[in-house]
């Protein structure tokens, strides 16, 4: 009798091992209704930027009609440049790469080193003090407009970037979003290696706590950049139209007797590129960013 048929049969337990280790190896493909539903997903999201462009290519008067305009016109090029001049959208393009750049930087750096903090260090009132931070999030910042214009007035900021730029340095959903990832991604015993290594506190945070929340930090610096950039209340009260960011020179788009709602879409354009623009460039390190977090949580 042969060694293969001494063989015993292999038992359900080891037949199911088998069929998870050979499934593990496959890479799944989608189906037909997979890629129809991201189609759709995909037309619903883009469908406003698209009519945005349609209506910013085309005039006044023929956006007034019905039934709307449905494709491209001819007067694009026009428009963005009527909305360019009447907005003084220079000015405040700079303005506003200024004020989201900075807030963006601080709060990704503040907000890491908190979520360290609370997430890895161990000092005295560490839990009240994050049930605080966490607390600031529920307050309307609609409360905080009379007295943080008071405040700043008594600086004698009126007017000036840095009244935008100062109450937006760091979040507290920044530092709990860090908080909550750097539990997950950052071990204690990776911490505690740097330290008997002689690595000091600077270089722990630099060496060890960044490169582990690289991830984390990109999310948070587009989520942070996106809404500076869109911030319309707080600078629609601090700056005025000598000294704008975007949205509060888009805003001066909407004045007048009859507002030319072709050039307001063309300027609504031009606000938005810079977005866009910033998707394109690091869309590639965000995506991965999340997905190397959804892992590491």
């Amino acid at each position: 009798m042969t060694t293969s048929e001494l063989t015993l049969p292999p038992t359900a337990e080891v037949k199911r091992e088998r069929r998870r280790v050979m499934g593990a190896g496959k890479q799944l493909h989608a189906g037909p209704l997979t890629y129809v539903v991201l189609v759709l997903f995909a037309l619903v999201s883009l469908a406003p930027l698209v009519w945005t462009a349609v209506a910013a290519s085309r005039t006044d008067r023929r956006l007034a009609e019905t039934p709307p305009p449905l494709w491209f016109g001819g007067n694009l090029f026009k428009n963005l440049q009527a909305a360019w001049d009447q907005a003084g959208l220079g000015t405040a393009m700079l303005n506003s790469l200024i004020v989201a750049g900075t807030i963006t930087v601080s709060t990704v750096l503040f907000a890491t080193l908190a979520g360290f903090a609370f997430a890895k260090l161990r000092f005295r009132f560490s839990g009240l003090l994050l049930l605080l931070t966490i607390g600031t999030m529920m307050i309307p910042p609609q409360l905080a407009v009379v007295p943080l214009y008071l405040w700043m007035s008594d600086f004698g900021w009126s007017n000036q970037l840095q009244t935008v730029i100062l109450p937006s340095l760091v979040t507290a959903f920044g530092t709990f979003f860090m908080r909550q990832y750097l539990v997950q991604a950052l071990p204690t015993e990776l911490i505690e290696a740097a330290r008997m290594d002689g690595a000091s506190s600077l270089r722990v945070v630099w060496h060890v706590v960044f490169p582990a929340a690289r991830p984390a930090m990109a999310v948070l610096g587009l989520l942070t950049f996106v809404f500076a950039w869109n911030d319309f209340l707080w600078p629609i009260i601090a700056l005025n139209q000598q000294n704008p960011t975007v949205q509060v020179a888009l805003n001066s788009l909407g004045t007048g007797y009859v507002p030319d709602q072709a050039v307001i879409m063309a300027g609504a354009l031009l606000g938005t590129l810079p977005l866009l623009i910033a998707f394109l460039l690091f869309g590639k390190q965000i995506v991965g960013g999340i997905m190397q977090g959804a892992i590491k949580g």
